[in-house]
């Protein structure tokens, strides 16, 4: 009896120092796909995927730039609080030559409140050299999550 006392008090220990974390629930909120607007790009509204393991998406019709196609990202994303953090980058072609024209890095920062995500992103973009391109562009981004 006292060895079965013992592996029920054992397992509720074990199940009390599984128990999730505010910062653990914090991180696990941007988990979902989400339809963002993004304030400064050409096409104003994406779709963003965040993973559990630390990775994202960003997919965007490809009508906004006339001169480049850049309608896909991939990145990376950390918790920190009640605040995301991370970085895609995109890829661009240009249409004329469909060759390699440079890349775009977003940095960017989120508060997720229920199923609503309001943050800020800056862009930089580089040409086929790595070289900085003009000065960053900063926007502000809103988004809502997708549900069924």
């Amino acid at each position: 009896m006292r060895v079965l006392r013992f592996a029920l008090l054992l397992a509720a220990i074990t199940a009390a120092g599984c128990s999730s974390s505010s910062s653990g629930a914090a991180q696990n909120a941007i988990i979902g796909t989400w339809v963002v607007r993004d304030s400064a790009a050409p096409f104003p509204v994406h779709m963003y995927v965040f993973n559990a393991d630390g990775t994202m998406q960003q997919a965007n019709p490809d009508a906004g730039d006339a001169k480049t196609s850049d309608s896909d990202g991939k990145g990376v994303w950390i918790s920190d609080g009640d605040t995301v953090r991370g970085k895609w980058v995109e890829i661009t072609a240009d249409r004329g030559t469909h060759k390699f024209a440079g890349r775009g890095e977003i940095t960017f920062e989120l508060r997720v409140h229920g199923d609503i995500l309001t943050g800020t992103e800056t862009a930089r973009f580089y040409d086929t050299g790595d070289k900085l391109v003009g000065d960053p562009l900063g926007s502000t981004l809103k988004g809502t999550r997708v549900r069924m």
